[in-house]
């Protein structure tokens, strides 16, 4: 929506989704910066696929933050 895009330019953040095909004005956007968006989204799916992170057992950030280096690794070399 152009009202969600325009929030989002004015805290400075530039919007990297398409528009849809329906859409009368074309939207400018990053294909690049989309096709990297996808790769993130499918890591962390990966990473809730360890309950561990999924659930957030530990308490303490550091703790949190070696799990998920741990499962992403884990996930990088399978």
């Amino acid at each position: 929506a152009d009202w969600f895009r325009d929030a989002l330019q004015e805290k400075g953040i530039t919007p990297c989704i398409p528009g849809r095909k329906i859409r009368n004005k074309t939207v400018k956007y990053d294909k690049r910066r989309y096709k990297r968006q996808g790769r993130i989204e499918i890591m962390f799916g990966r990473l809730k696929d360890w309950r561990r992170v999924a659930t957030r057992y530990d308490r303490c950030p550091k703790a949190v933050f070696s799990a998920v280096a741990l499962a992403a690794t884990a996930i990088f070399w399978l």
